[in-house]
């Protein structure tokens, strides 16, 4: 330049070296975002649908929830095999037009007066079944695009695109409800899960395909287990994060009724109350690569333990009045930026000790092993929630997490976990 002098550079324009001026990694990304815009619809349309439209009970909205989580207890092993030895991203691309074709039908069965209760853990069932195998398809398509070694980055940033639709996609989503009702508002996430498909198709990914993966279906299931079971990391993680999951569950299927029943919102307003959780999942988003650096993955982990548990604790003893909305206002934050600390950590670490063709094994065992205390966690909630009120419910999974993360700082070795550990040799 003339004069020496280097131009400034825009506002807009992104640090040299971000993950985002990687072409295939900016369209992975954008097609998160915008497949989370229609996350927060359904996070709200369904349970809204169940409570408010089909009147349900606090132990019926637990069996929605235990519904939505069986498919993983029943399809995640044998998953995980299927998908060492294909193509992940078709699988990913399918899942999400899948969908949007379950999706759509909600509308459908209200317009014909067939919506029940049983209908809807029918939907969840089927929701349930495309996210334990797309789902983690999706999970390692990010392993195909991104070094390892940039994980927590690339985890962070996906945080921040759901977190990006979590802080407007709530009110949105809680206006479009309020307007169309519940089930006609699934149309809107059913058409955004196909502006996704449009931009995931023709991603060019190089992958090998079952070259490592023994022939027979048994034997490559039991080698993922032997994997699994032989890293002392991996069984900590399972655990603590599968007594999370249990806290999660038993606390949130309470979450809505306590909204609408003990605080006497509507949907608009607990649309708006949701963009709480958005602001905290932007804040982690933003901030959790930087916190992992500065404080370690393993410690930032335990951290995010202890920010769910007090969220969901100090709801429980909170007024029913207008210090009780701010209070839930403050859950959805504590929630918001707690679960994604704890899963940009918990996805990196997994990731980084595996093997390229242990991948999908790995991924399904991990997701099987969380998410099979999340059934009972489910069922405990609702129990709670209408045998000795929703505030006990709420109570547990707040002081379930905190001794969780006490626990985990006083009895394992993450809180000495700096940085990614080394891929595991197989």
């Amino acid at each position: 330049m003339a004069g020496g002098v280097a131009p400034a550079r825009s506002w807009w324009q992104l640090p040299a070296g971000d993950l985002l001026r990687d072409r295939l990694y900016r369209r992975l990304w954008l097609s998160i975002l915008i497949s989370s815009f229609g996350g927060q619809i359904t996070m709200l349309a369904i349970p809204l649908t169940a409570a408010v439209l089909l009147h349900a009970t606090p132990t019926q909205m637990g069996l929605l929830t235990a519904m939505e989580l069986a498919p993983f207890v029943l399809f995640s092993l044998p998953s995980g095999v299927w998908l060492d030895r294909v193509r992940k991203l078709p699988v990913y691309v399918s899942g999400e037009l899948l969908m949007a074709l379950v999706l759509a039908s909600v509308p459908l069965a209200w317009a014909l007066d067939l919506l029940t209760i049983p209908y809807l853990y029918f939907v969840g069932f089927v929701l349930g079944s495309i996210h334990t195998t797309a789902g983690t398809a999706a999970q390692i398509v990010l392993t195909q695009v991104v070094p390892r070694a940039r994980l927590v980055e690339a985890h962070a940033k996906n945080a921040l695109a759901s977190s990006l639709a979590e802080v407007t996609g709530p009110g949105m989503a809680g206006a479009l409800i309020r307007i169309l009702g519940a089930p006609l508002a699934l149309l809107a996430d059913a058409l955004l899960l196909l502006v996704s498909v449009f931009i995931l198709r023709g991603l060019k990914i190089q992958e090998s395909v079952g070259t490592k993966v023994p022939e027979h279906f048994w034997s490559a299931l039991k080698e993922g287990l032997r994997f699994v079971a032989g890293l002392r990391l991996l069984i900590v993680l399972a655990l603590l994060v599968g007594f999370w999951q249990m806290c999660h569950h038993a606390a949130m299927v309470v979450q809505i009724l306590f909204a609408t029943r003990e605080l006497g919102l509507d949907e608009k307003q607990i649309g708006l109350c949701y963009v709480g959780l958005g602001a905290g999942t932007i804040a982690a988003g933003a901030l959790g690569n930087r916190i992992s650096k500065r404080i370690g993955v393993g410690p930032s982990l335990l951290w995010g333990f202890a920010m769910c548990g007090i969220g969901w604790l100090q709801l429980a003893i909170a007024p029913a009045n207008a210090f009780g909305v701010l209070s839930f206002v403050l859950m959805l934050v504590c929630f918001g930026f707690g679960a994604v600390l704890i899963f940009i950590n918990f996805l990196s670490l997994r990731q980084a000790v595996t093997p390229e063709p242990l991948l999908g094994r790995m991924t399904s065992t991990m997701r099987w092993l969380i998410l099979l205390p999340s059934i009972p966690g489910a069922l405990l909630g609702g129990w709670l929630g209408e045998h000795l009120g929703l505030r006990w419910a709420l109570a547990a999974g707040g002081c379930g997490a905190l001794a969780l993360a006490i626990a985990g700082w006083r009895f394992t070795q993450l809180p000495a976990q700096r940085s990614l550990p080394r891929i595991s040799s197989h």
